[in-house]
């Protein structure tokens, strides 16, 4: 694989890194649940998520006593960091190894540094929720993938957050979900919405009344849904025609099983303008979720 980390659109084949994928989910979920034991909640659960960095994905800073540390993937020299705002670290290096081993030697870091924490050690939104202390199932890791990956998030982050600038309403960040390994960005209507349904594996029902207890159209990228991942939308509650309004650019399309839109990344990145592409994906279903759903686009948009 040619590297090209100097703005271009990393590519990263799936099925080239299924292992290395599905164990770093698993790191990931350990590291997001440490911030999610520490941090005040915040709604939508906005606390527990990470964000890319200028080395790899990180909590941000997570108070305890006094003061606060935080921990970082840093996908180029293959380390998660832990921190402290006293300026004491603790590294886990990042090699093959299973799940279990990173644990032990994540919650050891932890301690060595004084920082007493309990998580609950069994992975959300998977169908195969083995504990982490058990999991010598996924130990896998390719750390030009786990790189390329991280790229594939910058490039996806830094539209993303262009786009965010064009909504005044209430929206998240741009975050990484630990739960679905998903990069999202989500605007609301300001409505109430109906009572989510739940239904997403080993996670409480209650996890998804709060995440979508407000009328939103959410936005991202996931490594999944196409050959090298996929760009997605969708809305909540999907309002009618939402389906079978044309979106652009045209290898987008809705998926009828998930509900949602989805854009291959591939077709981005092979595009002549992958950053147009992408502005128009989210441009278009946004538009289809807010004239369709009726939102005041009027009051939520600059200018309005």
């Amino acid at each position: 694989m040619e590297a090209d980390m100097t703005g271009g659109w990393p590519r990263l084949r799936v099925a080239d890194w299924t292992g290395t994928r599905d164990t770093l989910h698993m790191w990931i979920q350990i590291v997001g649940k440490i911030r999610m034991a520490h941090t005040p909640a915040a709604n939508h659960w906005w606390h527990v998520v990470l964000y890319p960095t200028a080395r790899g994905l990180g909590t941000s800073a997570i108070p305890y006593g006094n003061g606060v540390f935080d921990l970082e993937f840093d996908f180029l020299h293959h380390r998660l960091r832990v921190r402290t705002s006293d300026g004491r670290q603790r590294e886990v290096a990042l090699e093959a190894k299973p799940v279990a081993a990173f644990y032990a030697e994540t919650m050891t870091a932890l301690a060595g540094l004084g920082i007493e924490t309990r998580i609950h050690a069994v992975p959300n939104e998977v169908e195969e929720a083995i504990p982490f202390a058990e999991d010598q199932q996924h130990h896998a890791y390719d750390g030009e993938a786990a790189r390329r990956f991280w790229g594939q998030l910058l490039q996806a982050s830094r539209v993303l957050d262009q786009f965010r600038s064009g909504f005044v309403g209430k929206a998240s960040p741009v975050h990484f979900f630990w739960g679905a390994m998903d990069l999202a960005y989500t605007r609301f209507s300001g409505r109430t919405a109906p009572r989510h349904p739940g239904g997403a594996p080993n996670c409480p029902p209650s996890v998804m009344h709060e995440g979508y207890s407000h009328e939103l159209t959410s936005f991202g990228f996931w490594p999944g849904g196409g050959e090298e991942g996929a760009f997605y939308a969708y809305a909540y509650p999907e309002p009618p025609g939402y389906a079978d309004r044309p979106v652009l650019p045209s290898a987008a399309f809705y998926d009828r099983a998930i509900r949602e839109f989805l854009l291959p990344y591939e077709a981005v990145a092979e595009s002549p303008d992958p950053d147009r592409a992408l502005r128009d994906f989210l441009r278009t279903t946004y538009e289809a979720a807010a004239d369709l759903g009726g939102w005041d686009r009027k009051a939520l948009e600059p200018g309005g």
